[in-house]
């Protein structure tokens, strides 16, 4: 129980005083980002059916519904919040794939509602530190061989954050991570397959933290050895492969929020390099789209089981859509752009984007590989002769290529002005202010009220 030991002793004692100032502007970052796409995620397909049968459901009105307003549960408001927020999949990540925002954050308010009021500091620190072990505990490509990161490792980010804000002391957290560990789950072939369970696995992560919490305290126990036991976490999904030791590496001393992904484009992780790409080609050496006579693109296997596969509308477009290098490309392409819009039905089936996905191959290559896990090479041929060319390594967005603090800010209005919501220029001006100055509040439960009255702006 050593590494279990140590990681405890310091994720249940840390405070805000003891978060370097970089990664509490990173958990404000990841606040930001994940109050825009929820609030732009609030009518995509799935979430209003969800709204209704939570609330018919009934409970007691523990924490609040973004957007749409409504009491519920805490597990379940956790739950539906994750789900909006990844529903547009325009939130953050982290290499492999591993989506930590939406459910540490879903889980992180609904915490502060049930515990009936939580400061900025507090709440903040809990974001931090929650994402900060998740970092600790991702694994590898290799490793997680198509389960999803985000139901494996981001469940514990979901239940520190939350059992943080809820005050639990050092045994009963330790007793929540252990639990967590045991739901911990979820595969790639939602991706792959376009089904809705993407963004279930975001919302049960969410949920998951609370539910964790919730029975610690009633004094359920997990496994004390759910790290190093012989069927720990670093056996069953480590395989045996990544020393336990790396998760306490400079414990307290070095925190690595860095490594967060923040989107430029509001699609797979896998696909900004393409879209980036696609971008630059065209407005570098303008062609016509309609004289392409192929386009191929090579990329790591691995960003090709999950991404390269023939386009489909299938019964979910956008998740199609988001999971597709070829529609991505192609979007791009035509409309020199790639906004939320982009991503609806009716903008998928537009003919000459179909069109042209018909003559984007996608290929995996061992070369691009070893260059980097965003790697990417695309050749573009237009008309008889003339071949567009472009390779990158490192995808915007990602550590080594990171956004401008104004690409930031567009990525959230970009967000407020998809939403199906009238929003002035004066609400935006005051929910950025309030996430700015975050760690003034008495009170962060503010930020889903702000949600809530969209409704009536």
């Amino acid at each position: 129980m050593k590494i279990e030991n140590q990681l405890i002793d310091y994720f249940a004692h840390a405070a805000f005083e003891d978060i370097p100032r970089d990664a509490i502007a990173i958990a404000k970052r990841v606040v930001m980002t994940i109050i825009g796409t929820a609030v732009a995620g609030s009518h995509e397909q799935g979430v209003e059916p969800l709204v209704t049968h939570h609330c018919q459901a009934g409970g007691k009105p523990e924490a609040t519904i973004f957007v749409h307003g409504g009491g519920i549960p805490a597990d379940r408001a956790a739950f539906i919040n994750a789900y909006m927020a990844r529903s547009v999949d325009y939130c953050d990540a982290m290499s492999p794939g591993m989506h930590i925002g939406a459910s540490t954050i879903s889980a992180a308010l609904a915490a502060a509602e049930l515990k009936k009021g939580c400061n900025g500091r507090v709440f903040l620190a809990a974001v931090a530190l929650g994402a900060e072990l998740a970092r600790r505990l991702n694994l590898t490509e290799a490793t997680y061989n198509g389960f999803d990161p985000t139901g494996v490792c981001s469940v514990f980010s979901a239940t520190l954050a939350a059992g943080k804000i809820l005050g639990l002391d050092h045994e009963q957290l330790w007793n929540a991570l252990a639990l967590a560990f045991n739901t911990s789950g979820g595969s790639f072939q939602s991706n792959i397959d376009a089904s809705l369970a993407v963004r279930c696995i975001q919302g049960w992560t969410a949920q998951t933290g609370i539910t964790c919490c919730r029975y610690a305290q009633l004094g359920i126990t997990g496994p004390k050895n759910f790290l190093e036991g012989v069927y720990g976490y670093f056996h069953l999904f480590g395989k045996d492969s990544i020393d336990p030791a790396s998760a306490v590496d400079r414990l307290g001393e070095r925190f690595g929020l860095d490594q967060i992904v923040f989107k430029k484009y509001p699609s797979c992780g896998l696909t900004q390099a393409c879209t980036e790409v696609a971008l630059y080609l065209i407005n570098k050496d303008p062609f016509d789209v309609s004289d392409i006579v192929k386009v191929t693109v090579k990329v790591p296997e691995y960003a090709y089981k999950l991404v390269g596969q023939p386009f489909e509308m299938g019964a979910s477009p956008r998740v199609n859509a988001q999971f597709s290098i070829q529609y991505c490309m192609a979007n791009a392409l035509i409309r020199k752009s790639s906004k939320l819009e982009h991503f609806d039905p009716a903008q998928i089936e537009n003919e000459a984007v179909t069109d042209l996905i018909s003559k984007i191959s996608v290929l995996p290559d061992a070369a691009v590989e070893l260059r980097g896990h965003t790697a990417i090479d695309v050749e573009i041929t237009v008309g008889s002769e003339k071949v567009h060319q472009h390779k990158m390594d490192i995808a915007p967005g990602f550590p080594g290529n990171a956004l401008t603090e104004e690409e930031h800010l567009q990525h959230f209005e970009n967000c407020l002005d998809y939403a199906p919501l009238r929003i002035s220029n004066d609400k935006r001006a005051v929910i950025l202010n309030s996430i700015t100055n975050l760690e003034t509040s008495d009170n962060v439960a503010d930020l889903i009220t702000w949600t809530t009255t969209l409704q009536q702006a």
